[in-house]
């Protein structure tokens, strides 16, 4: 195989833009069905609150899908896992268009999430085997970029399929992008990792805590984590809070969701020129204490019970400054991992939609206390990311 060098400065070529375009395949998956989730309740003769359970059964699926491709990218390389994945997604898509029930929706969701999760695990390596943990930076950013495409325009397309062709035509759309992707990825994608004989499937779990024990590795990954399972509360409980709580009609959720994609996408590239500038830990140091502020703010307002318009604020503000703090968490997470770059990239992915699946139940369990209980989860999270961040960075990630 050819080497593959590794650049200290990031090149946006068509290599990244695939790379972008197999990271969408989760967030579509969770963002285009929101709008239906009335219709599929309907469907099924159900309460539209017991449709978040096919949300909270994605998000366990991404945890559990995410160990499943790293070690394996490491061993075997970087695309045959990446096709099995695919596939299983292709399958499990087209499945959930024809579930006969909510519980089998339920259970297939779960499946879609394993298949969309070699996207997201191998992506990730293939950027670190690509590129220095500066230029890593400058690519997450790059690739936050284009995955708010589909927060932007997931929700609207699934508004209009659902009430134009049903929300069944959700999963055969998605099911028809995974396939056009395999080809373009069959075709121009290079393979970044050659086979790897040294690598023993049986070792995964003992490599995974390896990855776990390493402090820096668990600092920059639990504090991002943490800090973007505030959106995941967000994009669970939104659509009962502003549909069912506050009467706005899907369409309109449609582009208030649009609008805080746009928002993390003008941070994720106002980061991406600091990084011209600044250290990647530097700019981590910053802002993180700034989602801490306005994480504060959201715990204040939910026990104001406070108007539509402070919380489209205040999530506003909270997701944008995620287009800040991931980027450099995700890159400080695999800055020191170049050999076991994809079993690192599947443990803090994992780590990382543990919390989500966590969070989003209960975000299920406290919205039907609250009627702005997903603002009162987004509080907590910013914080926890904060303290966590502060608590576990080590003297070498301090200097601001």
């Amino acid at each position: 195989m050819k080497r593959i060098e590794v650049s200290d400065t990031a090149r946006f070529d068509l290599t990244v833009i695939v790379l972008a375009l197999l990271t969408m395949f989760g967030p579509l998956s969770i963002d285009m069905y929101l709008p239906a989730f009335g219709d599929i309740a309907a469907s099924y003769a159900t309460e539209a609150n017991r449709v978040e359970l096919s949300l909270t059964s994605f998000f366990l699926g991404l945890f559990v899908g995410q160990l499943l491709y790293g070690t394996a990218s490491d061993k075997w390389g970087r695309k045959p896992p990446l096709y099995f994945g695919l596939v299983i997604y292709i399958i499990s898509s087209l499945a959930c268009a024809y579930a006969p029930n909510l519980e089998s929706l339920i259970v297939l969701r779960f499946f879609q999430a394993i298949g969309s999760c070699a996207g997201l695990v191998i992506a990730r390596a293939m950027v670190r085997d690509l590129y220095s943990p500066q230029a890593s930076a400058q690519v997450f950013s790059f690739l936050i970029l284009v995955m708010g495409i589909a927060p932007i325009l997931a929700p609207l397309a699934g508004a209009y399929v659902t009430t134009y062709l049903g929300w069944q035509a959700i999963f055969l759309i998605v099911a028809a992008l995974a396939v056009a992707c395999m080809a373009i990825v069959h075709v121009r994608l290079p393979e970044t990792r050659g086979f790897n004989g040294a690598v023993r499937m049986r070792r995964s779990l003992p490599i995974y805590w390896d990855v776990l024990k390493d402090r820096g590795f668990l600092c920059y990954s639990l504090a991002g984590g943490v800090a973007q399972s505030g959106m995941f509360a967000y994009i669970t409980g939104s659509p009962y809070v502003f549909i069912e709580h506050f009467g706005l009609a899907p369409t309109h959720y449609s582009w208030l969701f649009g609008a805080n994609a746009i928002g993390i996408i003008g941070m994720a590239q106002f980061n991406a020129w600091l990084l011209r500038r600044y250290d990647s830990r530097k700019i981590l140091n910053k802002s993180l204490p700034f989602l801490g502020i306005v994480a504060i703010a959201t715990l204040v307002a939910a026990s104001l019970n406070t108007s539509m318009w402070w919380v489209i604020a205040l999530v506003f503000a909270y997701v944008s400054t995620l287009g800040m703090v991931f980027p450099n968490a995700m890159a400080g997470a695999l800055a020191e991992q170049q050999e076991r770059a994809g079993s690192a990239s599947a443990v803090t992915g994992s780590l990382q939609f543990l919390i989500a699946g966590i969070v989003s139940a209960v975000v299920n369990v406290v919205g039907h206390q609250h009627p702005l209980g997903m603002l009162m989860v987004i509080g907590v999270c910013g914080l926890s990311a904060v303290t966590l961040y502060r608590l576990l960075r080590i003297p070498a990630t301090t200097a601001a």
